[in-house]
């Protein structure tokens, strides 16, 4: 018995250790790798985290998990677990966001220059934000108030606004579900974010959950119109062979073989929406098209593509008093994750009413103004070397038209000379300054480039397009 177990562990250690180092699969799709391109074009999306439990004001779905950090806490403290639960499952019989708009999101959303959103359809909770066929847990039901509401499918009403923008449609899912009795099993008490029983045990039962989880994103990939991202998360929800260090640091309880077939998944999905780019994020493999750094941005270039997704505020559900980040910093965020070659999807949690916080319009209407001035330097472009100089970022057209975007501070003006290095240019090479007016005249010293400047009040960032 002994050597069994200790087989086991070599075994799974042996996995794990070969999980680990799993490089980025190139997908081979030829219509996924042309939509990647494309979507690696669009470089500024919207991301929404919406749910019953913007009611509270709290994390989302978090609060259920029996974990003990800093982001599960439950509000007010010190409500028994049970209690606490059979409370948070009753928010839908009072969630009704009378004041819904998805025509003035997607009208902002454009305003702002962003060319995709991510709506989240099903979080952990399990609370469906669309018409699910496979559970009564969902905003159509009829002891949702908003259920009444014509409205009353959040998701098909959202993606038809934003589709109407020329936006395009990412479907967040969850593949974990706190509330279907196939993961989190009734019988016994959850004990972490993993199903509460043990699959080896109960095969049947985690068939039910992985046929459940099938149907579901069925029903989104054929019913919710064209969709081209389907962005999933729960990364603990993989096969006991794609685990690794990191995903093992996100359990309490032994890791299990937690696979709901993602071959037959993305065939599917691929096969009513063709070209579906697929992001089975943090499970390093042939589904994870692309790569999701969460509130961080790489410090250098990555050599596959990737996005930023980022909160607006400091949450990414809806908080009452939430604190946004300031245009400057937004702004800046995206210069510097364009130039190093990522797209940027910043998150807005709209609140209970349906409504977005007025000072997110606000910013959104500030990064557009700045982008109908230097979207060229940002649309189309790809990370170049050497990517930043101090102040400056570099982005690049497929044609070699090179940018070079200098990063002014707070209350900065623009100086005389914007100077960089790390590139090389020709005699004659030719600059202006997006927004500006007639060229602008530069010269080499000591090996550095020195451009000067005009005399006008810009603030943000400004573009410098060099073209020889």
């Amino acid at each position: 018995m002994k050597k069994t177990f200790l087989t086991g562990c070599l075994l799974m250690a042996g996995l794990i250790s070969q999980a680990q180092h799993e490089p980025y699969v190139k997908e081979t799709d030829p219509a996924v790798l042309e939509k990647l391109d494309q979507w690696q074009d669009w470089k500024f999306g919207l991301m929404m985290h919406w749910g019953t439990y913007s009611q509270w004001g709290i994390v989302e779905s978090w609060s259920l998990c029996p974990e003990d950090e800093g982001w599960t806490q439950r509000k007010p403290a010190g409500i028994p677990y049970y209690e606490y639960k059979q409370k948070y499952e009753a928010l839908p019989n009072t969630f009704n966001p009378v004041s819904f708009d998805p025509a003035k999101w997607a009208a902002a959303a454009k305003r702002a220059g962003m060319k995709y959103m991510v709506f989240t359809t099903k979080h952990h909770d399990g609370f469906n934000m669309f018409d699910t066929k496979q559970s009564d847990y969902k905003i159509t039901a009829p002891n949702v108030p908003f259920s009444k509401d014509p409205r009353a499918d959040v998701t098909k009403e959202t993606f038809n606004a934003f589709r109407k923008e020329g936006i395009h449609i990412g479907a967040y899912f969850s593949k974990p579900d706190w509330h279907v009795n196939s993961y989190w099993w009734s019988y016994f008490p959850p004990k972490d974010r993993n199903p509460s029983y043990e699959i080896s045990k109960y095969p049947e039962l985690w068939k039910q959950f992985s046929d459940f989880t099938y149907k579901q994103i069925e029903e989104l990939m054929t019913g919710y119109g064209k969709v081209d991202i389907l962005w999933l998360d729960g990364g603990w929800v993989r096969p006991l062979s794609m685990q690794t260090k990191e995903s093992l640091s996100w359990s309490k309880t032994p890791p299990q073989d937690q696979d709901i077939n993602m071959p037959a998944i993305a065939s599917m999905a691929r096969k009513h929406q063709p070209g579906l780019i697929v992001v089975d994020r943090s499970v390093h493999g042939p589904y994870e098209n692309y790569r999701t750094p969460e509130q961080s941005i790489p410090e250098k270039p990555l050599d596959y593509p990737w996005e930023t997704c980022m909160t607006m505020g400091g949450s990414w559900s809806y908080v009452p008093n939430d604190q946004y980040k300031s245009v400057n910093v937004l702004i800046h965020n995206l210069v510097d994750i364009v130039a190093k070659g990522g797209n940027y999807l910043l998150n807005i949690g709209p609140g209970p009413d349906g409504k977005w916080h007025d000072e997110a319009y606000r910013k959104l209407d500030s990064i557009g103004q700045w982008m109908n001035v230097n979207g060229d330097a940002i649309y189309g472009t790809r990370s170049v070397a050497p990517y930043k100089d101090g102040k400056v970022c570099f982005t690049q057209k497929k044609d070699g038209t090179l940018y070079a975007i200098y990063l002014l501070d707070k209350n900065e003006s623009l100086p005389a000379v914007v100077r960089f290095g790390g590139i090389t240019l020709k005699k004659g090479t030719k600059m202006e300054l997006l927004g500006g007016k007639g060229k602008l005249s530069w010269k080499e010293a000591d090996g550095m480039i020195e451009v000067k400047m005009p005399s006008v009040p810009l603030k943000h960032a400004v573009a410098i397009k060099i073209k020889a």
